[in-house]
């Protein structure tokens, strides 16, 4: 009961703080003839998301299009992995969609850095609401496709609406609470992390103050992510302007620790390709999903590689050879079942 009131009144303090910001309309960054991207926005339970919508090279006005929304790993903005494979796709034939989510990028949401999968499941649903309403989009012809956590939110989205025919995953990081307990120092280190979760949205519910630790560090240990994992620091990759290396909201880490995407498998019912190697996080969690979902219509393509856990994950975050693999698989599979 504590945490449903604590978790009502930081939804609420989130509604109040964004009112404030106006409705933007839809703008392009630059001519459509000329580079075949332009900036969205669309709402997503009453804040503002805003968006990179990319269309193929051949675009014809007056006719219709297949679309995939693009979701990318935990913290990423728009211009990391989603907006890469977007791009590339859209090369293929498609109206694809990078987005930044609630609290990240330039969308709205309070506090920043908040991951916060029942809010990214959700705003993956409102990107699909927000395709269908374009004339050049075929309504019923709109995939999902994720990466890394992106493709823990994407399964768990597709497995509750029906608008997505299809769900394609790339390098997908599928956890239990057994599993965080490998990440997360044991069971012991898993409960430090949700009881400071709690403190820290107790404190927001109470004061409207944020509680921070960086995203990633290689000295820090209390970072989400401590270790040398060159995507997120190197400038050339990942550690883009866009992207905050330094702030991380501690009440992710309930939220987060607590999510089980296994239960949604059995309800998916729809084409599904999962790529991944034995070099990817968690392979055997990958294998799990993809057994229990009851679609006949299923492929899992397993990579060889000889880089050990999670070396490999990376790659397919912006490396040339994983993501052609990817893109090539994925459209193919879209482009059949869309």
């Amino acid at each position: 009961m504590i945490k449903k009131i604590i978790t009502l009144a930081v939804t609420a303090l989130v509604i109040i703080a964004c009112k404030q910001t106006p409705k933007e309309k839809l703008t392009e960054t630059t001519t459509l003839k000329k580079n075949k991207m332009k900036k969205i926005n669309f709402k997503s339970e009453g804040l503002n998301l805003v968006g990179n919508l990319y269309y193929p090279p051949n675009f014809e006005e007056g006719k219709q299009y297949p679309a995939i929304v693009c979701s990318g790993s935990w913290t990423t903005v728009k211009e990391q992995m989603a907006g890469l494979y977007a791009k590339n796709f859209a090369k293929d034939g498609f109206i694809t969609l990078a987005f930044d989510f609630r609290n990240y990028g330039e969308s709205e949401g309070l506090p920043r850095a908040w991951e916060n999968p029942e809010m990214k499941i959700e705003d993956i649903k409102n990107a699909v609401i927000y395709l269908q309403s374009l004339p050049e989009v075929a309504k019923d012809k709109i995939g999902a496709f994720g990466v890394c956590a992106g493709s823990m939110y994407t399964l768990m989205a597709a497995s509750e609406d029906k608008n997505i025919k299809a769900v394609a995953t790339t390098a997908s990081w599928l956890h239990d609470s057994e599993a965080v307990k490998l990440f997360y120092g044991g069971e012991e280190g898993v409960q430090n992390k949700i009881k400071q979760a709690q403190e820290a949205k107790n404190k927001y519910a109470k004061t409207g103050e944020f509680t921070y630790i960086k995203t990633i560090s290689t000295t820090d240990e209390t970072a989400a992510m401590f270790g040398e994992y060159d995507y997120y620091l190197n400038p050339k990759r990942g550690a883009i302007p866009q992207w905050s290396a330094d702030k991380f909201a501690v009440a992710t880490w309930e939220d987060w620790l607590t999510l089980d995407p296994f239960p949604s498998a059995k309800n998916l019912k729809k084409p599904l390709l999962m790529i991944h190697s034995n070099g990817c996080v968690l392979p055997d969690y990958t294998k799990k999903y993809f057994e229990t979902v009851p679609s006949e219509n299923k492929e899992l393509v397993w990579v060889e590689t000889d880089l050990t856990s999670p070396i490999h994950q990376f790659m397919f975050y912006d490396q040339k050879k994983e993501v052609d693999f990817a893109v090539k698989k994925t459209s193919d599979f879209f482009h059949a079942n869309l």
